[in-house]
């Protein structure tokens, strides 16, 4: 378990309050004294002074999607379109695991972009996870609950599950009536799977025994990667991403008194999400007992060269990565910033050895495998430091079982609990701002802090901060010194505390000029414009019914002057779904948008449907609609009507 460092809460607590007040930033406690009436209307538009401006949305909930007035949504790619030349077209009723290895994959998560030309550009996108009960007729299943039945799977259903897992490179290009589409069988069309693409090892773990099995007992060659979630592009155009909730996919026991059972436990390992392991021993703990430190890195793929080999860069850690987005310090180092999707758990930072080559692409090749990883802790004075994750350092010695770098990368977790660091809850998206600077954090939630204190690795909050059972989450942000991300000290303020600002129970934060529909709960994808401005996409999960009462959405948030911490609904999801992969095209004339497993997170709550969804009786068939058609996560692209830029 963590240790028994300071949670962001305890920290908050004590710097929250009289600031928030001189900058415009009202907490419901004061607003009834101040603004009783302030978030009551639903503003029209932005108001005067905005850097936004368009028409917000309402709040609601139904079977499709919403955009602001103006735009276009145009779904650009759907679950099992056909992206690789030779791929079938997508029939439900006839999935194979050879198919969907050439077709587009599940659950789209990140995107990213590396542009060709002014018109034509690689979509980098990924597949975080399956769900079969929709997926396929007569499968009742929730891989994230705990009645799991894999009574109707067959080998066939899993491996089609690892073929829509991984990542999708894909060509798109801009057409002459200023919308986007796909380009069917580009040369840079490419799937990378959980079934099949080989990947390489790179960094201080490469080669180590604790990476070695059966199949591979040098332990630089992996088969997969599974659970990509946030992810990132670097300076010299390749793709970065995050393995996140590898846990789930592993069954079985270790043998007894095993060396990893503790290593293991600390990462929740086994999850028994899924059944591969019936099928493929490399999930099962008694067989390959090591398998399990093969994930939890993060890989870096070349999209403009589908034959190079993916990488998995272990200099950058190894937990549940959320993004992995990068920035250049002031000497040219290349800084990727990643959180640890769990709550409890910690922000973290690479920093290269090396310097970002901009005239030879080829000489950044390795970049990424030698550096130094550090994690934050948060001071109470606003102040912060990051801790070098680096073996000999401090606790980080044999002494502690860490004989090596390579030990205090596969074991992350443990050095940032030795290391003091400051627990979170949950950290997700990370976005370094390239014009202003500064660092956003997205922490979606922590409905396992307690009422009061009753274990000291999960103390509960303080007057200044109750957020006990914190189901709306927060944006934090980071202030690097003279703008320098490679630096050891920031300081650090809150951006606005989420939740429903007319509960005076939930101590939302926001700025007294948002709207009815400009609040939100549970940031989780966050997109910085080209101008600088902040987008912030919401995963409520199955809770959405009491954290907000509202599908998921996209929300412009000001983040500079006497507006900051305001909001307002931009785009609103489907029914069941969350958004991921909010993306600005060059010129911000586009904007991609990825929609999640619609369909399935909380429609039991929803009154007109009220029980879960099912492949033959899903609560919404979007995008499509069709009968017979299953529900698909998609990437839309947004345009404005007029060829501006969005917002």
């Amino acid at each position: 378990m963590p240790h028994k460092n300071p949670t962001l809460g305890d920290i908050i607590a004590r710097r929250v309050g009289r600031r928030d007040l001189l900058t415009g930033l009202l907490a419901t406690s004061a607003v009834a004294a101040i603004a009783p009436s302030a978030f009551g209307a639903s503003a029209k538009g932005s108001p005067e002074g905005s850097r936004f401006s368009f028409e917000e949305i309402a709040h609601g909930v139904d079977e499709t999607h919403h955009v602001a007035q103006g735009y276009r949504s145009d779904i650009l790619l759907r679950w099992g379109d056909p992206i690789v030349a030779g791929a079938p077209e997508f029939d439900p009723a006839a999935q194979s695991a050879a198919a969907q290895a050439r077709q587009f994959g599940y659950n789209n998560d990140y995107v990213g972009y590396a542009p060709i030309d002014a018109t034509r550009g690689l979509l980098c996108v990924n597949h975080e996870y399956t769900a079969p009960e929709i997926m396929f007729p007569g499968v009742k299943q929730r891989q994230r609950a705990k009645e799991t039945n894999f009574a109707a799977m067959t080998k066939e259903l899993a491996e089609i599950e690892m073929a829509a897992h991984g990542c999708s490179v894909v060509e798109i290009e801009k057409g002459a009536d200023g919308r986007w589409s796909w380009v069917r069988d580009s040369r840079y069309n490419r799937r990378i799977t959980a079934l099949a693409t080989e990947i390489r090892v790179g960094g201080p773990a490469a080669g180590h025994p604790r990476l070695r099995t059966s199949a591979d007992p040098a332990g630089t060659n992996i088969i997969g990667t599974i659970n990509n979630c946030a992810g990132g592009m670097t300076p010299w155009g390749t793709f970065l991403t995050g393995e996140e909730n590898f846990n789930y996919y592993f069954r079985g026991k270790l043998p007894e008194g095993h060396l990893e059972a503790a290593n293991h436990k600390r990462y929740g390992v086994p999850g028994s999400g899924y059944n591969w392991a019936d099928y493929h021993g490399r999930f099962d703990l008694a067989t390959e007992p090591n398998e399990p430190n093969r994930f939890g890195w993060v890989v870096e793929i070349d999209p403009s060269d589908p034959a190079a080999a993916p990488v998995k860069r272990t200099a950058l850690g190894r937990f549940k990565h959320e993004g992995a987005e990068t920035a250049l310090a002031k000497d040219g180092r290349v800084v990727v910033y990643s959180g640890d999707d769990e709550r409890f758990d910690y922000v973290y930072k690479f920093v290269s050895e090396g310097r970002f080559n901009p005239s030879e692409r080829a000489a950044n090749r390795d970049l990424l495998d030698r550096g130094t990883l550090y994690v934050a802790r948060f001071d109470p004075d606003g102040s912060g430091e990051w801790l070098p994750i680096v073996h000999g350092a401090g606790k980080l010695t044999a002494a502690n079982g860490f004989r090596d770098q390579a030990d205090v990368l596969i074991e992350t977790r443990r050095a940032a609990d030795l290391l003091g660091a400051t627990r979170m809850d949950r950290p997700e998206d990370i976005e370094p701002n390239p014009v202003t600077g500064k660092v956003y954090i997205a922490l979606t939630n922590n409905e396992r802090r307690p009422e009061k204190t009753e274990r000291p690795d999960q103390p509960g909050p303080d007057p200044a901060n109750p957020r006990a059972k914190n189901e709306w989450g927060h944006v934090v942000e980071l202030t690097n010194p003279d703008g320098d991300h490679a630096a050891t000290r920031f300081s650090w303020d809150m951006l606005v505390r989420c939740g429903d600002p007319n509960r005076p129970e939930v101590h939302a934060l926001w700025n007294k000029a948002t709207s009815a529909n400009g609040w939100f709960a549970c940031p989780d994808n966050m997109a910085i414009d080209h101008q600088g401005r902040l987008w912030v996409g919401t995963d409520q999960g199955s809770a959405w019914s009491k954290t907000s009462g509202t599908a998921d959405g996209v929300w412009a948030v000001e983040t500079e002057g006497p507006l900051r911490g305001t909001g307002w609904m931009f785009f609103r999801a489907p029914v069941g779904a969350e958004i991921c992969g909010c993306l600005f095209l060059p010129g911000d004339t586009a904007m991609t948008i990825a929609v999640q497993h619609p369909g399935i997170d909380g429609v039991k709550q929803w009154a007109p449907f009220g029980r879960e969804s099912t492949f033959d009786d899903p609560a919404t068939r979007w995008p499509d609609f069709k009968p017979g058609m299953p529900p698909r996560p998609s990437v839309v692209m947004i345009t404005r009507q007029d060829g501006g830029k969005i917002g």
